[in-house]
């Protein structure tokens, strides 16, 4: 007999004695750690293993090399071949032998990205990044608008029944915030956050994420991947993680894996809470969330509003002659900086002198304070605002 077959068999005997000890025959969750590949070296696998094992929350199940520490784990061996380590993680997810794993890196299929977690440094608050890895769609808004589904899912499968959501003020983030709006208003209950400064709204700015104003701040990957490295290892030096769980579970429509993703930078602290985060998305049923949300998102409209994000633009390219001047003091907000000097020209073409240019919060319309409310009325019907 294997020391793989007898570590299994050991394991079973355990689970049943602790079964009839406690008089509750539920199967413990068990989640995976694919161990090879880190750039800190196996020791940081080994303190992670050794300080999730002591917790006693789950059985660690690791999948990788032979190292001698292996034998006080459920372990799978397998070649220093991380597309060996992959293969067999799947293998193992699918058969229901692991409810989720942990892994250095992995290849999402397009239209899964991951939502990651992190501690924030001015108050300890846990903050969901939708998202941080992976591609949800290759239209940044559409992805953007997804992101916000995925890191609701997230939230919601960790136990925060209605997460608080914010846009982070990147390009596209005003568009984003009307679609979600738009989903709202529709059926899908979302409950927007709101930005600490002074003059509020759902969209972030860096001090919100600082503070942690929100449950789930939206973004694109590459954002978020750098704000997750920021994040994670702005104590170091850059070279070793130590705060916060790792860049999370690849979530999308009609994807049941859970599989999380840890840089080859994380630290044991970061590994450790990157495998507390995937039980947590196990116990929470990550999988059956997912298919939730999405149904109804969808009920609420979501293809439809994704087929506009990515349909392309019709808007007449023609010029249009500015109005006579005016004294120009009134802002509107809200505006998407792609789109600011089209909607200049939407109020022209309307007779009414506008400019545009950039506020403390973004960019603005700025308008004659008596064509103020006229202006308005125009960008709405236009869906500017």
């Amino acid at each position: 007999m294997s020391d793989q077959v007898k570590q299994t068999v050991k394991k079973v005997f355990e689970d049943l004695a602790t079964s009839l000890e406690t008089g509750r025959m539920e199967a413990r969750i068990k989640i995976g750690l694919t161990i090879d590949g880190s750039e800190l070296g196996m020791a940081v696998m080994k303190q992670a293993a050794y300080a999730i094992k002591q917790k006693q929350l789950f059985d660690l199940v690791l999948i990788g090399s032979d190292v001698d520490w292996a034998n006080d784990f459920i372990h799978y061996s397998t070649t220093d071949c991380q597309k060996e380590a992959a293969e067999l993680m799947e293998e193992l997810l699918d058969n229901g032998e692991i409810q989720g794993c942990v892994t250095l890196h992995y290849n999402f299929p397009i239209g899964v990205s991951t939502v990651g977690k992190v501690l924030t440094p001015a108050l300890g608050r846990e903050l969901f990044i939708a998202t941080t890895t992976g591609t949800t769609s290759g239209a940044r808004n559409e992805a953007m608008v997804l992101n916000a589904i995925n890191g609701i899912i997230a939230a919601k499968a960790c136990g925060i029944e209605k997460p608080t959501v914010g846009v982070l003020n990147v390009e596209g983030a005003k568009t984003v915030e009307r679609a979600l709006t738009t989903l709202h208003e529709k059926g899908y209950g979302i409950t927007f956050g709101e930005s600490q400064r002074a003059d509020g709204g759902n969209v972030l700015r860096g001090n919100d994420l600082l503070l942690g104003s929100v449950d789930v701040v939206v973004c694109d990957s590459l954002t978020g991947n750098i704000l997750m490295k920021l994040f994670s290892a702005y104590t170091s030096g850059g070279n070793y993680e130590t705060l916060g769980a790792g860049y999370g579970p690849g979530i999308g429509r009609k994807y049941d894996r859970n599989i999380c993703i840890i840089s080859r930078a994380s630290g044991a602290p970061v590994i450790a809470n990157a495998l507390e985060y995937a039980y947590e998305l196990a116990r929470g049923k990550l999988g059956v969330i997912s298919q939730q949300e999405y149904q109804t998102a969808d009920q609420a409209g979501l293809q439809e509003l994704c087929n506009r994000l990515t349909a392309p633009t019709n808007k007449e390219t023609k010029e249009i002659a500015a109005p006579p001047k005016e004294i120009v003091t009134s802002e509107i907000t809200g505006i998407e900086i792609m789109e600011l000097e089209e909607a200049v020209k939407v109020l022209w073409a309307a007779n009414i002198y506008a400019e545009s240019g950039m506020g403390c919060t973004g960019p603005i319309v700025l308008v004659n304070p008596k064509q103020l409310t006229a202006a308005q009325n125009e960008l709405k019907n236009a869906n500017y605002l």
